[in-house]
């Protein structure tokens, strides 16, 4: 069974998909309305190290039609779907369930932290 998938950030990316699924996943374009993007302080300096970061893109909701953020709906299967959380968990998200511009349903990773204004 597949699910949808909408990514803002990092799970766009070829080598982040092969990394963490093993392959390059099937993507449509959508948008998510009612929400705008904000940042994330990165706490693990490793993480910061590696990465070059000192923030993490994430979501907010404001209920506003006119605040938009473009993505891509990734049609992933079970197991990818925990491999997904796996990924997600590591920097603090949590995923809900939205309804896009398309009309479609699908889940999306939101931070568990405290968000700064981007």
């Amino acid at each position: 069974m597949s699910t949808n998938l909408f990514s803002y950030g990092t799970l766009q990316s070829i080598p982040v998909q092969l990394n963490t699924f093993g392959r390059i996943l099937e993507g449509h374009p959508d948008t998510l309305t009612g929400y705008q993007l904000s940042l994330i302080k990165i706490e693990d300096e490793s993480i910061i190290a590696s990465s070059g970061l000192t923030h993490y893109q994430n979501i907010t909701y404001t209920g506003k039609p006119s605040d938009a953020i473009s993505g891509v709906v990734l049609i992933i299967n079970e197991a990818e779907f925990k491999q997904a959380d796996d990924y997600e968990a590591n920097a603090g998200y949590i995923r809900i369930q939205v309804e896009l511009k398309s009309g479609r349903t699908a889940w999306v990773f939101v931070s568990s932290n405290k968000i700064e204004p981007s």
